[in-house]
């Protein structure tokens, strides 16, 4: 069974579009497009069906994946443990961390890493907290940088660090320019946060949860960049919860009545 058919397989139903595959794959749209078909036949069955400009899994796809992303992981972990075994020190280092750690965490951590490991190569994936914790446990990456405490058995986790919860608001919020708020105080108004399942909507939900009220969503987004640009809309002066870094919109920090100061 063909490698790079398998590769292309995984990457559309990974989510991305045909042509967003072939040009990772240094191909052509018709060229991959005939590689899922062949690899459809190979397998004897329909495996993918159009959705608009995505292809979408079948039932047998849906199933089938699950076996590729074994096979690649074991065929990439043989790979690694070979290359580790004749060069040490040169081996390949796979690391996933959230979205939001990319701006300033991950880039501090991999500058430390590489002084120390000047021949170390490193293999970056962001993702959602969640799914996070899937490839850590499906052996894709051998590290993850999450947000909550992962609560799995079977993982071993280390804090690297306490990070303050802040309350961002728009310019001229009656809150701006307060240096310490609780989030009871802004129980009545909408909310611009992450969405569920995401590490810090975990955070604020408990956070919410402890100051005795549960938040009113006026939107759900996939990063927190999106929530800073919406937080200036008017949603009756919205605010949403963010991480503290970077900062460019007024902020405060967020006291949960009296609940536990800053989550990691």
């Amino acid at each position: 069974m063909d490698l790079q058919a398998l590769r292309c397989f995984q990457a559309v139903l990974d989510g991305e579009t045909v042509t967003e595959t072939a040009r990772r794959a240094n191909s052509t749209q018709p060229v991959v497009t005939r590689t899922l078909a062949r690899l459809e036949k190979e397998v004897g069955a329909p495996l993918l069906h159009r959705n608009g400009r995505r292809l979408q899994p079948t039932p047998a796809g849906r199933l089938f994946k699950e076996y590729v992303d074994t096979v690649l992981a074991r065929r990439d972990d043989g790979l690694r443990a070979v290359s580790d075994f004749v060069a040490p020190g040169t081996g390949v280092v796979p690391l996933g961390f959230m979205h939001t750690y990319g701006t300033w965490l991950v880039p501090e951590l991999i500058s430390g890493y590489c002084r120390v490991h000047p021949g170390a190569r490193l293999d970056l994936r962001q993702d959602a907290d969640p799914a996070l914790i899937d490839t850590l446990r499906a052996g894709v990456v051998d590290l993850a940088v999450t947000g909550p405490t992962p609560d799995v058995p079977g993982l071993r986790w280390r804090p690297l660090l306490t990070e303050p919860l802040l309350l961002a608001v728009p310019p001229g919020h009656r809150l701006a320019g307060r240096q310490d708020v609780r989030l009871a105080e802004v129980a009545d108004e909408p909310f611009v946060v992450l969405r569920t399942g995401m590490g810090l909507r975990t955070i604020v939900a408990e956070a919410c949860r402890e100051a005795g009220f549960e938040p009113r969503i006026a939107f759900e987004g996939d990063e927190v960049a999106t929530l800073r640009g919406l937080i200036g809309v008017d949603w009756e002066s919205a605010c949403s919860p963010v991480s503290s870094r970077p900062r460019r919109k007024p902020a405060a920090r967020a006291a949960p009545g009296r609940a536990r100061p800053p989550y990691p």
